[in-house]
């Protein structure tokens, strides 16, 4: 039985250790019900709260956002595992059913935005609504599942970075992580007899800088110069977020081929996007 002395996670530079940090959160009928899948649904359940006060707070109908919240984590869920199954596809197909088994990781959270977006888009326009209005309604909450949904990742000792002795460095028991990276392997670190990874938190990095995108949102949203303004914002905001520190995860996922993160590429296309339609609507001089 591991004690004190060797914690499974550490921060060693502003000296947290968590002497245990279960993947698992309880079991239920003898199935284990993970803090990944706990998280996330968390999040989820935040953000439908979040866009249906906003809804209240506007003169909209809160229902509205509930019956697409019903389809949306539908969509959103194929979407995410889709992404991650198609750009991490030598994971999958010796055993196809795997791709089914979600309780110990492998949603993209680009999957979840494109799913998300589309979904949000053909709902609005089904129901006759202005699609920004509704982008601009939802996004903030979907940005809160990200802050909340990303610590799943922290109990999945997953989507962290290289080596780093700042300030923030974690470590993991390396018997305790799933798949270590060559570069991380040749850094490996002792403590207490027992060996450790000590990596880049890039999920709490993320999951900082959304909070951030989220405040900025909320302070935002009574400026507003017009519909859509909030969502490019978003779009923009993460864009620039993601592509710095996907530059430093070690769980990229990869253009067949090549060794160009997917995920890069696509947040540079959605800051790029942002910013554009911005400066273009605020020209134009489109209001509310």
């Amino acid at each position: 039985m591991e004690s004190i002395s060797t914690p499974d996670v550490m921060f060693p530079n502003i000296g947290i250790q968590i002497a245990n940090l279960p993947r698992a959160a309880f079991s239920l009928f003898g199935i284990s019900v993970y803090w990944y899948g706990l998280l996330i649904t968390l999040g989820v359940l935040c953000g439908i709260l979040y866009a249906t006060r906003e809804a209240k707070r506007t003169g909209q109908n809160p229902n509205l956002y509930m019956d697409f919240s019903i389809v949306a984590i539908i969509t959103s869920i194929i979407g995410a595992r889709i992404y991650f199954v198609i750009f991490s596809w030598h994971l999958y197909r010796d055993n196809l059913m795997s791709i089914f088994n979600l309780r110990l990781g492998g949603l993209a959270i680009y999957g979840v935005i494109i799913a998300a977006v589309l979904t949000a888009y053909f709902f609005a326009k089904f129901k006759k609504l202005d699609f920004f209005v509704f982008a601009d309604t939802a996004v903030p909450g979907l940005v809160i599942g990200q802050v909340i949904g990303r610590f799943g990742n922290f109990f999945n000792r997953e989507a962290f970075g290289g080596y780093t002795d700042g300030l923030f460095a974690m470590r993991y028991l390396a018997d305790q992580v799933s798949f270590i990276p060559y570069e991380v392997e040749q850094t490996i670190v002792t403590f207490a007899r027992a060996r450790y990874i000590q990596v880049h938190p890039t999920f709490l990095y993320e999951a900082f800088g959304c909070l951030l995108i989220f405040i900025g949102l909320n302070l935002y949203k009574s400026r507003k110069k017009f519909n859509g303004e909030l969502f490019f914002i978003y779009l923009a905001g993460y864009g620039i977020l993601r592509a710095f520190i996907e530059g430093i995860r070690t769980d990229q996922l990869l253009l067949w081929g090549t060794s160009i993160a997917v995920s890069q590429i696509l947040s540079v296309i959605a800051a790029v996007f942002g910013i554009s339609m911005i400066i273009y609507c605020r020209k134009k001089g489109l209001k509310q």
